[in-house]
């Protein structure tokens, strides 16, 4: 969140940004409700002054009359400080809340623009393929390959569950050990998450846990939720912690499942590999100084550039507009792989779609879960928090199968992905779509 002194000091461009990022939030309460906090603090200080003297008096030799008095007077400065500490009490969640809701600061250099379709292409590497045959899209193939069962997906846990079988399993843990690798060499910390966090620790984060808008499982009566992305759990890992100065920054990447109910999410291009409610997922995330950040951010983008070069998919580089940033991120890039399945009228030959994204985060995230580092004047300071993600598997995979196919209905796998996975091909299989079972009407 912003620091309430500067919402007040800076009003009207925390507004003006409110509006650049089509966001719903009231400054002015804000601003309110911090002056009449501000007010009570001042009213009770000076209230525990006079308690204070009041109890140093009591302590003199005085006459019966006088300490009566005196007994009176502290009897109702006690009333007096804890109506002041209720109305205290009272508007502090309401000031949290309502500044909960203000997004962080957008940088000047972001374009404004309230989509998506604003974002502001600022490079492209790689060049999309021609085929000489009609090139199907990754539902098509996983299907015809046996590599994807979206039916018993369905079946068994719901819309937009999958099951991954044969090489795609394979291919699947090479690109999670491709991408591992690839952090490794650029000296992060590994974890595997868990795959549960506390409700408090995704609201620090940014995500909101509750509403029909909320696109987190809660898990009932616990207060806890499956996690959307590892950038909670590595975001949460050093909440409420003061961090040695000399250690930062600190580079980490985590493993984890990821559960989204993508509450609105619909289209045509939604479908498949791309939105789902569960998927694996390596990401990237950095606490370091304020000055570190922006220079950090740019290494957290050439990383996701190495990784998709690496594997020999065409992607461009989008900045993201103040729209499309999310709450949180003072600055986002995505990354947005060629797409041959994404063909329609527009767009004959496909199209891109994200895959990965690096947002800096500045001191937004840090205040909320109150992440600090001991600075050289001797005070403590918010640190800076930034993520990225280094591989999401399903869209790697989406990307890979439509870029890399052939027209005899195979897959060629990445070279890159072929120590990892054992095999440089996924020929299609006799029968592979055909049912392995009687029905019970074909029994009857």
């Amino acid at each position: 969140m912003l620091d309430y002194r500067f919402i007040k000091e800076n009003l009207d461009a925390v507004k003006e940004n409110i509006r650049n990022r089509n966001m719903v939030a009231d400054a002015d309460i804000v601003v309110a409700l911090y002056d009449q906090k501000t007010a009570l603090i001042t009213e009770l200080q000076g209230l525990q002054q006079k308690r204070n003297a009041n109890a140093a008096a009591m302590k003199q030799k005085l006459d019966a009359e006088t300490r009566q008095k005196y007994v009176a007077e502290g009897k109702q400065l006690k009333d007096d400080i804890a109506a002041v500490e209720k109305k205290l009490a009272d508007i502090e969640p309401k000031l949290d809340e309502a500044a909960r809701k203000i997004p962080n600061m957008a940088s000047p250099a972001a374009p404004v623009g309230k989509l998506d379709t604003e974002n502001l292409e600022v490079k492209k590497v790689g060049t999309p393929r021609t085929f000489d045959f009609k090139p199907k899209d990754h539902v098509q193939l996983g299907e015809s390959l046996g590599l994807l069962d979206f039916d018993r997906g369905t079946k068994v846990s719901g819309q937009k569950f999958y099951y991954l079988k044969n090489e795609a399993v394979f291919l699947e843990q090479a690109l999670i050990m491709y991408a591992l690798n690839i952090l490794r060499k650029h000296g992060f910390t590994t974890f595997i998450t868990p795959d549960v966090a506390r409700q408090e620790v995704l609201q620090g984060i940014g995500f909101n846990p509750r509403g029909n808008e909320s696109n987190v499982y809660c898990i009932e009566d616990e207060g806890t939720c499956l996690v959307a992305t590892a950038e909670i759990t590595l975001g949460g890992y050093h909440s409420g912690e003061i961090l040695d100065k000399s250690k930062l920054p600190l580079f980490y990447c985590g493993l984890s499942h990821c559960f989204r109910r993508e509450a609105g999410a619909a289209g045509h291009f939604s479908k498949g590999l791309y939105r789902v409610h569960q998927f694996d997922k390596v990401e990237m995330f950095v606490y370091c100084l304020p000055e570190q950040s922006d220079e950090i951010h740019e290494k957290l983008r050439l990383i996701e550039e190495e990784i998709f070069t690496g594997l020999g998919l065409p992607f461009r580089v989008v900045d993201t507009c103040t729209g499309d940033l999310g709450a949180p991120a003072y600055r986002k890039w995505d990354l947005e792989a060629w797409m041959p399945g994404r063909a329609d009228a527009e767009h004959p030959d496909g199209d891109y779609g994200e895959v990965t994204s690096t947002s800096n985060c500045t001191d937004y995230q840090a205040r909320r879960l109150n992440v600090k580092y001991h600075d050289d004047d001797g005070k403590n300071k918010y640190v800076h928090m930034l993520n990225g993600t280094a591989v999401a598997v399903g869209r790697a995979m989406l990307a890979i199968l439509e870029n890399y196919q052939n027209a005899d209905g195979s897959v060629t796998v990445p070279p890159v992905l072929v120590p990892f996975c054992g095999f440089d091909r996924i020929a299609p299989k006799e029968n592979a779509a055909s049912p392995v079972y009687v029905s019970a009407k074909a029994k009857k």
